[in-house]
């Protein structure tokens, strides 16, 4: 029987909890990707169980100033940190690392299901744009123009007129 592993639990819990992401094997360790893309994994990194994701580079660089952090092997000057998995103060806090890794690699369909749960209300409805009306002039009243009439003594132009010749 096989140990169960409580910081993959965790990892599994957190990742695959985002929009239309998986499991899978890679380098023989367990990574998570969105679409084809991976943006988290765990494993083991000269003997340390590590968690993986990328962060904005201002941020990764950042997060090297705790020594539960460092730069991740082969893809750390692109953001890539790992941590320390045995030293989680709190896995809110790798909840957030996670989901800042998940937004960066995502495609736009991804995050758009991702802005749409976190909202867990229905996206409002667009207003239809009115039309400024003018104001009325309350000295002016409008009629139809089939109740329009001609200024008394005077008859339409068209009535009663002949044509010119």
């Amino acid at each position: 029987m096989s140990k169960i592993d409580p910081i993959l639990t965790k990892m599994r819990e957190i990742c695959l909890s985002l929009p239309d992401t998986k499991e899978t094997l890679t380098w023989g360790q367990p990574h998570f990707r969105v679409g084809d893309e991976i943006f988290s994994g765990y494993g083991e990194e000269k003997g340390k169980k590590v968690i993986g994701f990328k962060l904005e580079m201002d941020h990764a660089d950042a997060m090297l100033d705790d020594p539960r952090f460092w730069r991740a092997p082969y893809v750390g000057h692109k953001g890539w940190v790992s941590m320390d998995a045995t030293r989680v103060r709190e896995w809110e806090e790798v909840r957030i690392l996670i989901q800042e890794s998940y937004r960066l690699i995502a495609p736009k369909k991804s995050l758009a299901k991702l802005a749409y749960a976190a909202a867990a209300v229905p996206a409002p409805r667009k207003a239809k744009a009115r039309k400024a009306s003018k104001p009325k002039s309350a000295s002016v009243k409008r009629l139809s123009p089939d109740k329009r009439r001609a200024p008394r003594g005077k008859t339409s132009s068209r009535v009663g007129r002949a044509s010119p010749r």
